[in-house]
């Protein structure tokens, strides 16, 4: 899809488009009303403008949307997007479904990290690292690398020639 294709869509089919990219209703109607982007930077800049502006409530439901980190199984954006901790040995996999475990206990979601391009063992230092956070600044963590998943699937669906900075 091209970006003339994404602004000339209906509402609720540019809505389904972005809730490929985001699982938040709010964020997707939003972007939908924001339409019609000049560029493929003007979709990143408002993506970024809106999910900053977006409540916990919503930030939770984008990440209900998600695959758990190492789990088997998932299709489409999130296998690639895993592909470092798809390639993990078992007990690297066990040791991130355990961790996994300990994460959502004390936080009540997933862990959200974007995982493209990073090995099993670092997504399992970097869920090691967060479960220090407290809850406020976890949530915090947590939005912000579902802005970055939320850019790169953007930069997917568009077929974007570059992808995006984080």
């Amino acid at each position: 899809m091209n970006l003339d294709e994404l602004n000339s869509l209906a509402a609720a089919a540019a809505i389904g488009e972005f809730l490929r990219c985001c699982g938040s209703g709010r964020w997707a109607t939003a972007m939908t009303a924001a339409r019609p982007f000049q560029t493929f930077d003007d979709v990143l800049s408002t993506a970024d403008a809106i999910w900053t502006a977006l409540d916990q409530p919503d930030w939770l439901e984008a990440f209900e949307a998600h695959p758990k980190i190492g789990e088997t199984g998932t299709a489409g954006w999130s296998t690639r997007e895993q592909a470092g901790v798809a390639a993990a040995t078992t007990d690297v996999r066990d040791r991130l479904a355990a961790a996994n475990r300990k994460y959502e206990a004390r936080f009540g979601y997933i862990f959200i990290v974007c995982a493209t391009g990073k090995s099993a063992y670092e997504v399992l230092d970097l869920l090691h690292d967060r479960l220090h956070n407290d809850t406020d600044t976890e949530l915090r963590a947590a939005a912000d690398e579902q802005r970055k998943i939320t850019r790169l699937r953007l930069a997917k669906l568009l077929a974007a020639e570059r992808l995006p900075t984080t």
